[in-house]
């Protein structure tokens, strides 16, 4: 490879993987001697690149990070990749990455060959991305607990309960969880001395306190799963019990997967109960059965059906 630009812009691939490179490696790849390698290098530093060097038998180049953002070099995948990935986060839930998503975008369609900017633009025509309608998080709040948790430090923060009441903490955390609507730091409560899931929108002035902290065993091992788990069981739940004037043979099918417990009745008919974590689910999955029924409990649940009998006669012009 004798045309010094283009080799330079083959260096600059290969050092933008991360891995350290031996120099004879990097001389058979691009065919060149070991010292037009080391001559490129410093090419490469006096652009602005920081490559370091490694002396030894093992040693070898690769890029590390420096004072400013240098320019990347990207094969076609990669391109699209980052297009597809920064269209998708025009709709997320961390406020201010809409806008950055649009301007690095822009900066990159506009560098994109024609037919890159085709697959890119094929895969935005045939897909909908469904805006995120969770709250918004402060993205400077992320920042702070993924630096905490790389580095093992405490934080201080402060948190407003579902009732408004705010609290200080002092935590130890251990990971974002992203569900799709919204983010969640799970986190070692000091004051409490217990794991706790915190709604990342609604922490407020958090700060790393520079103390060293040894990790601690998580909770779980698949974190996703630990939050959805826990999430649920702060859900109130509600148990129905609902006599229905069909027999569990014929009911059960409508029911699906999860039908609850239906126990037949001498009467003919069966007592059917369930649990939910709303009174609308309940709610729905009597009225779509197409028998009738009663509701032996909870009181909530009859209250609420009276609501929707109340709103359905209203919607079909019925009057009392």
């Amino acid at each position: 490879m004798t045309d010094t630009p283009a080799r330079l812009l083959g260096l600059l691939s290969l050092l933008q993987t991360p891995r350290e490179w031996p120099g004879s490696e990097l001389a058979e790849r691009l065919g060149v001697s070991p010292r037009t390698i080391r001559r490129d290098v410093e090419r490469l530093r006096e652009l602005g690149y920081p490559v370091e060097a490694s002396r030894g038998v093992a040693g070898g180049y690769r890029l590390v990070a420096g004072t400013a953002m240098p320019p990347l070099v990207l094969d076609d995948d990669e391109a699209v990749a980052i297009a597809v990935g920064l269209r998708t986060a025009a709709g997320q839930t961390v406020a201010g990455i809409e806008e950055a998503s649009v301007r690095a975008l822009a900066k990159l369609e506009q560098v994109l060959p024609a037919r890159l900017r085709r697959r890119v633009g094929t895969i935005g025509t045939a897909t909908v991305a469904v805006p995120a309608a969770g709250p918004a998080v402060d993205p400077a709040q992320l920042t702070v607990f993924a630096g905490a948790i790389t580095n093992h430090e405490t934080v201080r923060f402060r948190y407003q309960a579902n009732d408004g009441t705010e609290t200080r903490r002092r935590a130890e955390p251990l990971r974002l969880v992203a569900t799709g609507r919204r983010w969640y730091l799970v986190a070692y409560d000091l004051d409490r001395a217990d794991w706790r899931i915190f709604r990342a929108d609604r922490i407020r002035d958090a700060q790393a306190t520079g103390g060293r902290v040894s990790p601690r065993r998580p909770p779980a091992t698949d974190l996703a799963a630990y939050v959805i788990d826990r999430l649920y069981d702060l859900m109130p739940t509600y148990q129905a019990v609902a006599v229905l004037a069909e027999p569990s043979s014929q009911v059960a099918p409508r029911l699906g997967a999860t039908p609850g417990e239906l126990t037949d009745l001498d009467e003919g008919g069966c007592r059917w109960r369930s649990q939910a974590d709303t009174l609308d689910w309940l709610a729905f999955r009597l009225l779509g059965l197409g028998c009738a029924f009663t509701v032996e409990e909870p009181p909530e649940l009859v209250a609420h059906l009276k609501v929707l009998a109340n709103r359905a006669a209203a919607g079909a012009g019925v009057r009392e």
